[in-house]
């Protein structure tokens, strides 16, 4: 039996020196039958391109800048092919066996839509510092159906899940119309009421942190539980999720703006309101 082709988005924006180490991360991976896909967020000058063209591997595509990453993951998963697709930030380094694992997970759990893990932190120069992110006090709380433990109260880290093209289907894209903040931790709440998820208790990335990190810059997540909030509700319409529960995920978001208190106190108040007007 073939193995499935995993499709590779890598959405770039001006960070040439570290794609390149991202990209051999990439071609490193024990499992083979991969095609990845570097989508341009209208970097200014040719290295991407350049770079891009010395791996036969690679389909480049250049776009007319956004303004965050929602857009190139979109454009990078329309043309993508594989029956597994993993998103891979420009900075980030996956570990030799972390698509091998992650597809042999899939392949042998054919009731979960996505297998994901926690990661490593480095630092701008790659040293591996004592910090870990994505790991839960808990193993369950991240395992299986998450939908009523997650929104409001933890995310996947996003160069770790590797997911079904027939998920991503029912989920749809990545919300273009929010902040570059947050839009991740707003993609993986949807996908909770599609699927299960599958937690593997193992550092399968090494997750760069640096002055650029979009997720740095923590004013942008003040209005992320109003669109969280938007998510709930639709689940709630689509009946994937009853009303005590919509009430009780309500209130999780409730208290998840409550502590962007001290990024914006008339933002937070405003949104709270739209949150709960009692």
């Amino acid at each position: 039996m073939k193995s499935p082709l995993v499709s590779v988005i890598i959405p770039t924006y001006n960070r040439a020196h570290y794609l390149k180490l991202t990209i051999e991360s990439v071609l490193a991976q024990t499992y083979r039958n991969l095609e990845i896909i570097v989508v341009d967020d209208g970097t200014s000058g040719d290295l991407n391109e350049i770079l891009c063209k010395k791996y036969p591997q690679i389909i480049y595509m250049k776009m007319k800048n956004s303004g965050g990453p929602s857009k190139p993951r979109n454009i990078g998963f329309q043309n993508s092919k594989g029956t597994y697709i993993a998103w891979l930030d420009d900075d980030d380094i996956w570990m030799p066996e972390k698509i091998e694992k992650q597809v042999r997970i899939l392949d042998e759990n054919s009731d979960f839509g996505l297998v994901h893990s926690y990661c490593k932190v480095i630092d701008e120069d790659g040293n591996l510092s004592d910090e870990i992110i994505g790991k839960p006090g808990s193993l369950e709380v991240k395992h299986g159906d998450v939908k009523m433990r997650m929104a409001g109260n933890w995310t996947l880290m996003m160069p770790t899940p590797l997911i079904r093209k027939s998920v991503i289907k029912k989920v749809g894209y990545f919300n273009e119309q929010m902040p570059q903040a947050g839009e991740d931790v707003e993609y993986w709440v949807r996908c909770s009421f599609y699927t299960k998820f599958y937690y593997v208790d193992e550092a399968l990335v090494n997750y760069r942190k640096h002055s650029g990190n979009i997720s740095s810059k923590s004013k942008k997540y003040i209005e992320l539980p109003f669109f969280l909030k938007n998510v709930i509700d639709k689940a709630l319409n689509q009946n994937l999720i009853e009303n005590k529960q919509h009430i009780l995920l309500t209130n999780n978001l409730v208290q998840m703006q409550i502590k962007y208190i001290n990024d914006g106190f008339n933002k937070t108040i405003l949104y709270l309101f739209k949150l709960n007007s009692f």
